[in-house]
C-alpha cells in the first residue's frame, strides 16, 4: 500500500513538471493554437503571419506550423489535403499512412532515414485551415510518438 501511495505521489509531482516544459503558440491571423514541445526554438513569425517554424537542434527535428485559406489552391478541405500529399510525394516523400475526414486529416511519409508527419484541421470559419508538419529521424520514431500525439491533440481553432 505504501508503494502505491509513493508511486501516486511521484506521478502527481512529475506530471506538472512535464506539462510545464511545453510551450504554446497562438496565431492571431487564422485563430488557431498548438502546444510546442520542449527544446524547440521558434525561428520567428513568417512574413505573412500565417505561422512559424520551430527547430530542435538535438535530434535534428523541425516543426512547421501554418494556416491557410481554402480557395487559394483548392476549394475543399479534402482537395487541399490531397494537394499537400501530392506536393510531398513530388519532393520524394513516400506516403505510408493517411486518414482524412471533412474536419481533419493526417498523413505520414518517409524519405531515406527521415519521417514526416503532417496534421491539418478545418478552422471554424470553414474557409481556412491550420496545419503542422513534424520532421524527424527514423531512429527517433518511438520517442516521437507521444510528441506527435500531444501535437495532434493540441492543434485547435479558436471557435
Amino acid at each position: 500500500m505504501r508503494t502505491l501511495i509513493f508511486a501516486l505521489l511521484i506521478a502527481l509531482i512529475a506530471a506538472p513538471a512535464s506539462a510545464q516544459d511545453w510551450g504554446h503558440y497562438d496565431n492571431s491571423r487564422y485563430g488557431y493554437s498548438v502546444e510546442i514541445p520542449p527544446e524547440y526554438l521558434g525561428q520567428g513569425e513568417s512574413g505573412n503571419d500565417d505561422g512559424q517554424e520551430f527547430q530542435r537542434v538535438r535530434g535534428a527535428q523541425r516543426l512547421t506550423i501554418w494556416g491557410g485559406l481554402l480557395g487559394t489552391v483548392n476549394e475543399a478541405f479534402e482537395a487541399e489535403v490531397k494537394w499537400r500529399m501530392a506536393q510531398e510525394e513530388a519532393g520524394a516523400w513516400h506516403v505510408t499512412y493517411q486518414a482524412t475526414t471533412p474536419e481533419w486529416a493526417s498523413f505520414s511519409a518517409i524519405k531515406g532515414f527521415r519521417i514526416l508527419y503532417q496534421r491539418m484541421i478545418m478552422l471554424c470559419d470553414r474557409q481556412s485551415f491550420a496545419a503542422f508538419s513534424l520532421e524527424y529521424s527514423v531512429r527517433d520514431s518511438a520517442a516521437m510518438d507521444p510528441v506527435v500525439d500531444k501535437l495532434v491533440g493540441s492543434l485547435r481553432g479558436a471557435c
